[in-house]
């Protein structure tokens, strides 16, 4: 299973649900990848120093003739791995753009990956480039986190139909995991209509689990942690425990 955490507007929780889903695969035993490739590199400073980094997902993507392993770095929780990004990866669009097959370089990597590990994650940079296509056309499923704000399905057409771009012809077994509601607050009338709301665009899709806000998984990256050791009594613990088990009976 490979899932795609995307969504290009910023600030939904994306880089979080990636960080967590990812420790609480891990936390159940199964060996789990976290592919990072957000330039701004936030899930990999949750997991590493980025003085260690050496080869990163910019080398994944270029240097074809490396073994991939070399990309590949321990983390603090157990059965979790993760291919780390750093700002270099920003530069990684145009250095492809001029390639016929640019589209299908992740996939091509991941096969070799993918029987070392029994789920991947992928997370994205808050754009539908290069580098978001290439992550849905490596991908089995998508999940995609949406803010219950008010501008919470701004540019949701956008990602969908790119999603059915790819599925015509690159991927066509992509599917979509599920929608998950992100940084809910049930103290406000807004948060609790765009969650109804939600669920009426996507019915179904929509995860039962919400991510309610939380200082405690606002905390953890800069602990290095994530929410299970950073905070495990929390409700972010909770929640993402609950996720876990959702996206397992999903997939």
């Amino acid at each position: 299973m490979i899932t795609v955490i995307a969504n290009q507007k910023g600030g939904v929780g994306k880089t979080t649900t990636a960080i967590n889903l990812s420790a609480a695969a891990a936390l159940k035993g199964k060996r789990v990848l976290l592919i990072d490739l957000d330039p701004q590199g936030n899930s990999s400073l949750s997991f590493i120093d980025p003085l260690t980094i050496e080869n990163s997902a910019f080398e994944l993507f270029t240097e074809v003739s490396q073994p991939w392993e070399s990309c590949v770095y321990k983390t603090n929780v157990k059965k979790l791995d993760i291919v780390p990004s750093k700002i270099n990866l920003a530069k990684l669009e145009p250095k492809l753009v001029s390639d016929f097959e640019a589209i299908y370089r992740l996939r091509d990597r991941i096969e070799d990956i993918k029987p070392h590990y029994d789920h991947i994650f992928i997370d994205t940079p808050p754009t539908l480039g290069l580098i978001t296509v290439n992550a849905l056309v490596a991908a089995t499923h998508v999940l995609i986190p949406i803010q219950s704000s008010y501008f919470a399905l701004e540019g949701t057409d956008d990602l969908l139909e790119t999603i059915e771009k790819v599925r015509t012809r690159p991927n066509p077994d992509l599917e979509i995991l599920g929608v998950l509601v992100t940084l809910f607050d049930s103290r406000t009338a807004l948060s609790r209509d765009v969650e109804e709301h939600i669920r009426k665009v996507f019915g179904d899709k929509t995860f039962k689990t919400i991510i309610r806000r939380s200082v405690r998984l606002e905390e953890s990256p800069a602990h290095k942690q994530p929410i299970f050791t950073y905070a495990p009594t929390s409700s972010g613990s909770e929640e993402y425990k609950k996720l876990c088990s959702e996206v397992f009976k999903r997939a």
